[in-house]
């Protein structure tokens, strides 16, 4: 159930950076006197400091036109094309400035952002960690921390986000966001125990936290404490009942546990606080499918067919419902959308094979039911495969093996 708080929890992610993602840092001018600074360098520190960056940029290429292997120059023109939210001009001159020397103040900070903007997490990650070792300031450090450990998270490298989390954690006790971004990738690493410490530590600062509650309980579900799990996500609904997704979650729980007429009372909910979730949508439609309540359950899966989403349910829960309903051509249609999305799904294979077979499709219906016979053995195979491994016993020979008892 982790896309339940995925995708709010990158929104937390964003107000956390919003002070570290601001400008770059304006490259330090050159230390010579300005008696000895060639007059475009002049020029362009002058454009710069007034904020004229169309011009200070033009002086700035005249610059590395005489002289190649100014770094300082490749460096300011990088900053101002990520003024202009040009970044990957940005990044261009950046790299090249640290080609020409890597030990500009600043400089990996700058590449390190420009590459963050333009969703480039791993080589944005990579950038913070190189300028981390070059930074011993407590502020400084805090502030690479975060942003290495965003970027990672960015890069869905949850595991490798924690230390760095962890470390800024430490650093900002008080930090709910990074206490939350934190309990996320423990959960989505599936480290269960460490999840709920974190969960702790968070209702010592804010009781009342329902993206708390839901990642508690994402946990519990994850451990099988199923009542837990629902008990968790009704306190975060009653922490805060307009918290986005937190129907969704309750309502998933009754789902998965066949308590349908629960279920789609907090998927109405959802929908009322945020009518555009996709997800609410399709397993609302789903559940009046379990009901057998067709109308509605078409009436809410092609609401949610709207939206681009590949969530295998729409086509599936659609063919089932056009079969249901007697429109033969649009189940034929959703049922091979739901297998070229999946297809080994085995429930999509078996209700095309009786479709085809009430309209007299023979030859097509015969090979359907063969693929849904072969899914299943397969799935029959690997489950008998992995209990028979799990009953294994050592050889007679093998090392500890117990010896044979005489009869």
């Amino acid at each position: 159930m982790g896309a339940v708080v995925k995708s709010v929890s990158f929104v937390c992610v964003l107000v956390l950076l919003g002070a570290q993602l601001a400008l770059s840092q304006q490259p330090k001018p050159p230390a010579a006197a300005s008696a000895k600074v060639p007059v475009n360098v002049r020029a362009a520190l002058v454009f710069e400091q007034q904020g004229k960056i169309t011009e200070a940029e033009a002086q700035w290429k005249l610059v590395v036109k005489t002289q190649p292997g100014n770094a300082q120059a490749y460096a300011h023109i990088g900053f101002l094309e990520a003024r202009q939210q040009n970044y990957s001009e940005a990044i261009k001159f950046y790299q090249k400035a640290e080609a020409l020397n890597p030990a500009i103040p600043q400089l990996k900070l700058n590449l390190g952002l420009a590459l963050f903007k333009s969703e480039k997490f791993k080589e944005a990650a990579k950038a913070f960690e190189s300028a981390l070792k070059e930074h011993t300031g407590l502020a400084e450090h805090q502030r690479l921390t975060i942003l290495a450990a965003m970027a990672h998270y960015g890069a869905h490298e949850y595991a490798t986000a924690i230390p760095f989390l962890k470390d800024a954690a430490a650093t900002d006790k008080q930090n709910l966001t990074l206490l939350l971004t934190l309990a996320h990738c423990y959960l989505w690493t599936k480290q269960i125990e460490p999840t709920l410490d974190v969960y702790k530590q968070i209702l010592l600062i804010n009781p009342d936290s329902a993206e708390a509650d839901m990642i508690a309980g994402e946990a519990l579900d994850e451990k099988g404490d199923n009542a837990g799990a629902v008990q968790q996500f009704r306190a975060a609904v009653q922490a805060n009942p307009r918290e986005p997704n937190v129907h969704f979650g309750l309502g998933y729980l009754y789902w998965t546990q066949k308590r349908y007429d629960e279920a789609i009372v907090e998927f109405k909910q959802e929908l009322s606080n945020d009518p555009s979730n996709n997800q609410a949508m399709v397993y609302l439609g789903d559940t009046y499918l379990q009901q057998s309540q067709y109308d509605l359950a078409r009436q809410m899966l092609e609401n949610a067919a709207r939206f681009k989403s590949r969530e295998p349910l729409i086509p599936l829960d659609l063919g089932i419902v056009y079969m249901e309903t007697g429109d033969n051509e649009g189940a034929s249609r959703e049922l091979n959308k739901a297998i070229a999305v999946d297809p080994e799904n085995v429930t999509a294979h078996f209700r095309l094979a009786k479709l085809y077979q009430s309209i007299g499709k023979k030859e097509e219906a015969k090979a359907e039911f063969a693929k849904a016979s072969s899914l299943n053995k397969k799935r029959d195979d690997d489950l008998h495969r992995r209990i028979a491994e799990g009953n294994a016993r050592p050889a007679a020979d093998a090392p500890g093996a117990p010896a044979e008892q005489p009869k």
